[in-house]
């Protein structure tokens, strides 16, 4: 008899991956790139049948504007929505604008930018009476401007069931060597006369972090509020974007295990994303952010299906581990070790009716993948894999050595919402760590 191994998600090991005898030829759908040029921290709105999306600063102005009558485009770039920055900015860096329609039906702008009294990003706000502007500056200074914790940026607005609105940023910090903060602070119906005092809702901590947490974006699903943000450097593959939830507006918000969306979790679909923001519609929802694009010369806009597990958020594209152990076990059993995910693995797999059901969640309709996570010691082995009950494809696993971790990979067709893969024994011995689905 081969060693036991238990249920567990274990530690993410790069290996080959292997394609199962009898896969399905369905595959994961990866984001979109529908501006493939350079367009950061995108914002969108929609107004009638036309969609508006808004960048930071480029060749085109301060605050770039393209339209589509879908999101996945195409997209066609318009004129600079911010002709004239407030007399309290310089130009060149106008970053990660926010549009949102206000209820006396002008369009409400909050963008950033320098402010040449404090030597900051500040916060301004610009409002006009159509979406592609022109945005005209409100005030003579900036709404939000603290220079003692490093400038504000990053403003989005978000309007609660209630009716009441708010305005979200970031202080920054980090520019001046210090922890990054997000915040949230009500503001009237006007959207730029502020009320009460700022709430902290999240601050940066978590190694993967850098000391930075940015681009909050906030919504509402069911009784949960879900706040995404961005966090570590914005130059590279390490940055990303995460969430937070609480079962209340002001917190305290939980951030969550894993981040949303990573460069590895989109298998380099996508270089790191981040800068995103929510499009929420009956249709289906969507998450449209930026990536690198051009030899990191640029950051381009992507779009992905958005689809929530519960309260909580899922990208089709993005990997999301479920631990196998969590799974319902049928003659098999969980093992401890530290060599895998979460310190468990679903071991014991031996017999004709050795078997684990996991439950995975699909944003949408249409083909997927399944990344396995396994160890088969005595040789190779095999099971045999089902979605929902139905036809069954078989699972090779290349002998790996007991405690050493690998992937394998199985393409498989899920219904949008909850669906249930069974990984049953059919030959010789594997424990199984894991299953990531993107």
């Amino acid at each position: 008899m081969r060693r036991g191994l238990a249920c567990v998600v274990a530690a993410l090991v790069i290996s080959p991956f292997v394609v199962s005898a009898g896969s399905a030829s369905a595959t994961t759908t990866p984001p979109s790139a529908v501006i493939a040029s350079d367009f950061p921290d995108p914002d969108v709105i929609k107004v009638g049948g036309t969609y508006y999306a808004y960048s930071t600063n480029n060749s085109f102005g301060n605050v770039p504007v393209a339209t589509a009558t879908s999101l996945t485009g195409p997209w066609t770039r318009r004129a600079n929505a911010l002709p004239t920055l407030g007399a309290w900015a310089s130009g060149g860096l106008t970053w990660a604008p926010d549009v949102s329609q206000r209820a006396d039906g002008r369009y409400l702008l909050y963008y950033t930018a320098r402010s040449a009294a404090v030597g900051r990003q500040c916060i301004g706000a610009a409002v006009a009476s159509s979406p592609l502007g022109p945005f005209v500056a409100v005030g003579t200074g900036p709404l939000i401007c603290n220079g003692a914790e490093g400038g504000d940026i990053d403003a989005s607005s978000f309007t609660d069931t209630d009716g009441l609105r708010y305005l979200l940023y970031k202080d920054d910090g980090n520019a001046i060597g210090q922890p990054t903060s997000l915040w949230l602070q009500r503001v009237a119906a006007d959207g730029v006369t502020l009320q009460g005092a700022r709430v902290e809702l999240v601050r940066s901590g978590n190694p993967e972090e850098a000391g930075i947490v940015e681009a909050p974006v906030l919504t509402k699903v069911g009784a949960r509020y879900v706040l995404f943000y961005s966090l570590g450097g914005y130059g590279g593959d390490g940055y990303q974007t995460s969430y937070a939830t609480s079962s209340s507006l002001t917190g305290p918000y939980t951030k969550a295990y894993r981040s949303l969306l990573t460069t590895a979790s989109l298998d380099g679909a996508v270089r790191g994303p981040g800068g995103a923001d929510v499009v929420r519609e009956a249709g289906g929802d969507h998450l449209v952010f930026h990536g690198w694009i051009n030899n990191y010369t640029a950051r381009g806009m992507y779009v992905a299906a958005l689809g929530w597990a519960g309260e909580y958020p899922v990208v089709r594209g993005s990997r999301v581990r479920y631990e196998a152990e969590r799974g319902v076990l049928n003659h098999c059993s969980a093992r401890n070790t530290a060599s895998a995910s979460q310190g468990q693995v679903v071991a014991y797999l031996d017999y004709a009716d050795s078997w684990v059901d996991i439950t995975v969640f699909a944003p949408r309709s249409g083909g997927y993948t399944a990344h396995i996570a396994y160890a088969a010691g005595y040789g190779d082995a095999q099971h045999t894999l089902t979605v929902n009950g139905g036809a069954s494809q078989v699972v090779n696993y290349p002998n790996s050595g007991w405690e050493n971790w690998r992937q394998v990979r199985a393409n498989i067709t899920l219904n949008a919402g909850f669906n249930t893969l069974r990984l049953n024994h059919l030959s010789r011995w594997a424990e199984i760590d894991f299953i990531e689905v993107a």
